[in-house]
């Protein structure tokens, strides 16, 4: 990777060879991140923001800090209004149930005349170096009106006295609904058992390694603005700040991004900064650089999760599952964001059905404007939701009907023999065994000999339980990608893709592709990526589909340049076409000693003349990979606790997860993303939440409160892959990303309440913090 700041011009790529390992830079620390990069006489912002959840602005006085040294500039939301700035608006809305479009409120670059959550931008200042504008941001005087708040996504729609936006009623953004109610309700009324579940799940923040930086500069001489940004996606946020908010032809922004310390789902949204300083830039004409603090991530990264949870299955007497009646309340935060519209509806209708047959299925979900920050995907994007409340529903049915909960699972699971499996809620399964994954975890995980385990614990005056999670999620997202492959004629080969990495590994996946299908040494592949000059198609780095889509576009890529190769060999050895054999990296006349190297052809390409005009001129070609369905990453996994009942503290002692993510194209980085996805889910499950008390204040909001999972209470990990290749994409491949979410946390969830049951406590909500573990055991 390169920046060249004698021309501000960064240039961004990646190369791979033989002897470089991407993963062994990042623990070395000689990655290189936004926050890195200098841009010559660059200057530096910082926000002024606010400290309540609601109120309106009545003034603000920039007399003091427009005096203070080495400020150029400070500029306020009246200031954005005037130049005639848009706002950021969301990407994708549905209509409600009722017919009526969503709710739709932008984001605004800085806030005038009304600020919905705490931190968010009233102002920005920038001077020459950071302490500059730090104290110059304290002189900003802001006069304000506080007005009531509600943070509670249940509260916020039972009551209309507190409006956020003055145009939405009872704060509801959306009222969406799939599926046949009258027949799922007829089916409850003649069912033998029905079971129910009311969850809390708390909202969340990726809390991020690298906080999100940026850099804006403007160059007046091509009257183009350039961003630098820790993204999930160059085109996306390039759309997004362009079109809607400086009304711009999307060619007269360039935005690059370096290496990236963990997106999650949260660097995919067009953030307000950085409009607010590619705004700033043009003003003053000089770079404008920003790095957010820790305080700044908790309170102004997108968050997510925070849904309230409601559902009722229906059994037979048998204890076959009849249906699935959900109705989830999501909160979105103060404004709609790029794709919270799908987190809270379609990505939990689609994984309703899981592994199981179930009939008839019904969801409504109720999106919630609250005044908190703005909500968006994380990992999983409202698909562990779903996988959770099954999950949950099984587990107590279990208990209810007294069955056995492997039993309960095995008698509802679909089988080999119904591939393809048309669901109810609307996907259509194309491949596997959901039976012989859950076998196998139960024999991995030595379930048959828990017994023993934990009359052990026992002994020793502990609690130990173990859970079970079956699973399916959908991946994919937008189904279409294309992919760039390039042959500059220097004996190598570029491919650029719009996929970008955030840690997923993607230089020891994609070149490893390239070198693999056209028999090409791997220290030949370069990989571009990260700059919407050089980025084909528009999606982000999201919902799992980064192999799926740009790895099955790169393999297409890769057929077309050997299809354009055996063309042009034919014609210059003067044979028939199909004489041409590709292998190894070579053209060979079958039969003879005769053959063009795939490189030597690439580098003489420019000289041949004359070519016959049905003939390529080139090997150069961009792949689209539209592919016909989703894919179903699927499993199942065991978690294993031990709880210390005079502490409340829980150790997770072992997870064991058999994953089927299709064709495992390099074993390391699939079980990378695989228990990177668990230990997430289970930093969830033991702690992690953002609190927000009664005026909206943000309780959390260091890492002295908000409790990431350690590297010290990792689990044991027992991995193993069912291989069964999707039908989707020519590479089989499944997507592995979230699926270590989905599987894990309601594994763990029902492992610990497993383990609480032997002192009577049959629900907790989450998180499963050692205090409120402690509380609930002295009050049983």
């Amino acid at each position: 990777m390169s920046l060249a700041p004698e021309s501000n011009r960064p240039e961004f790529s990646w190369r791979q060879d033989g002897s470089h390992d991407e993963l062994l830079d990042f623990v070395r620390g000689v990655g290189s991140y936004t926050s890195d990069f200098d841009l010559p006489h660059q200057c530096h912002a910082v926000f002024v923001r606010s400290p309540y959840a609601h109120a309106r602005i009545v003034s603000i006085d920039l007399t003091n800090a427009l005096a203070c040294p080495g400020v150029q500039a400070v500029i306020t939301g009246a200031d954005l209004q005037e130049a005639g700035l848009g706002t950021i608006d969301p990407l994708v809305a549905f209509n409600g149930q009722d017919g009526k479009p969503m709710f739709k409120a932008g984001i605004p670059v800085l806030a005038w005349p009304q600020v919905r959550h705490v931190g968010e931008a009233v102002a920005l200042v920038v001077a020459r170096d950071r302490l500059a504008a730090t104290h110059a941001a304290e002189q900003v005087l802001v006069q304000w009106e506080p007005l009531p708040a509600i943070t509670d996504p249940c509260q916020a729609i039972e009551s209309d006295q507190i409006r956020i936006h003055a145009h939405c009623p009872n704060n509801l953004a959306l009222d969406w609904a799939d599926g046949d109610e009258a027949q799922t309700e007829q089916i409850f009324r003649q069912a033998a058992h029905v079971e129910s579940v009311d969850l809390a799940e708390p909202a969340l923040t990726a809390c991020s390694m690298e906080p999100r930086a940026a850099i804006a500069s403007w160059d007046a001489q091509a009257q183009r603005l350039t961003l630098i940004a820790s993204t999930q996606g160059v085109m996306v946020v390039r759309k997004i700040l362009a079109e809607h908010v400086f009304r711009i032809p999307p060619q007269s922004l360039r935005v690059l991004t370096p290496h990236v310390g963990g997106g999650f789902g949260a660097k995919v949204q067009a953030y307000p900064e950085y409009a607010a300083i590619l705004f700033a830039s043009k003003r003053i004409g000089l770079p404008v650089k920003w790095v957010a603090t820790r305080l700044e991530a908790f309170l102004t990264d997108t968050h997510a999760r925070n849904s309230r949870l409601r559902a009722r299955m229906a059994f037979d007497a048998r204890g076959r599952i009849l249906g699935l009646s959900v109705d989830n309340i999501v909160g979105i935060g103060a404004y709609t964001s790029t794709y919270m519209a799908i987190v809270g509806t379609n990505n939990t209708k689609n994984c309703l059905s899981s592994v199981y047959r179930v009939p008839s299925i019904r969801i409504r979900s109720r999106l919630a404007l609250t005044n908190a920050m703005p909500h968006g995907p994380y990992r999983g994007a409202g698909r562990p939701e779903a996988i959770y409340l099954i999950e949950r529903l099984i587990d107590q049915a279990a208990i209810s009907m007294g069955m056995d909960r492997v039993s309960l699972r095995q008698r509802n699971l679909i089988t080999p023999p119904e591939m393809p499996y048309q669901a109810p809620n609307g996907q259509l399964y194309d491949s596997g065994d959901f039976p012989r994954a859950l076998t196998r975890v139960l024999h991995l995980a030595q379930w048959d000999q828990f017994e023993e385990r934990r009359q052990r614990s026992a002994r020793q005056g502990h609690l130990r339980g173990i859970g079970l999670c079956c699973f399916l999620e959908v991946a994919g997202g937008i189904l279409e990608e294309p992919a760039d492959l390039r042959f500059p004629g220097n004996g190598e080969i570029h491919l650029h893709l719009g996929s970008q990495a955030m840690g997923q590994g993607h230089l020891a996946t994609y070149p490893a592709l390239v070198a693999g299908r056209l028999g090409i040494d791997l220290a030949r592949i370069r990989l571009i990526a990260g700059d919407s000059d050089a980025t084909p198609g528009l999606v982000a780095t999201v919902a799992s589909r980064s192999t799926m889509m740009a790895g099955s576009a790169t393999a297409l890529a890769c057929d077309e340049a050997i299809r354009r190769g055996r063309l042009i060999t034919a014609h210059l050895l003067e044979v028939d076409v199909a004489d041409i054999l590709f292998q190894a990296g070579r053209f060979t006349l079958v039969g003879t000693d005769r053959s063009i190297a795939l490189l030597d052809l690439a580098k003489h390409m420019a000289a041949v003349e004359d070519l016959p005009p049905e003939l390529p001129t080139s090997l150069d070609n961009v792949a689209l990979f539209t592919s016909s369905a989703m894919t179903y990453p699927n499993g199942a996994h065991v978690s294993e606790v031990e709880i210390n009942p005079d502490t409340g503290e829980i150790q997770i002692l072992q997870h064991t997860a058999v994953d089927d993510v299709g064709t495992v194209l390099n074993s390391e980085i699939v079980n990378g993303q695989i228990m990177g996805g668990v230990l997430q889910a289970l930093g969830q499950v033991l702690g992690e939440q953002l609190v927000y008390d009664a005026d909206g204040q943000l309780q959390t909001a260091s890492l002295m409160d908000y409790s990431v999972l350690r590297a010290d209470v990792s689990p044991n990990f027992v991995l193993e892959h069912q291989e069964i290749a999707a039908q989707s994409n020519p590479l089989g491949v499944k997507g592995a990303g979230e699926s270590g979410v989905a599987g894990a946390l309601p594994a763990a969830v029902n492992a610990i309440l497993h383990a609480l049951s032997y002192r009577g406590i049959q629900h907790m909500d989450l998180p499963f913090t050692s205090g409120r573990v402690w509380a609930a055991l002295h009050r049983s």
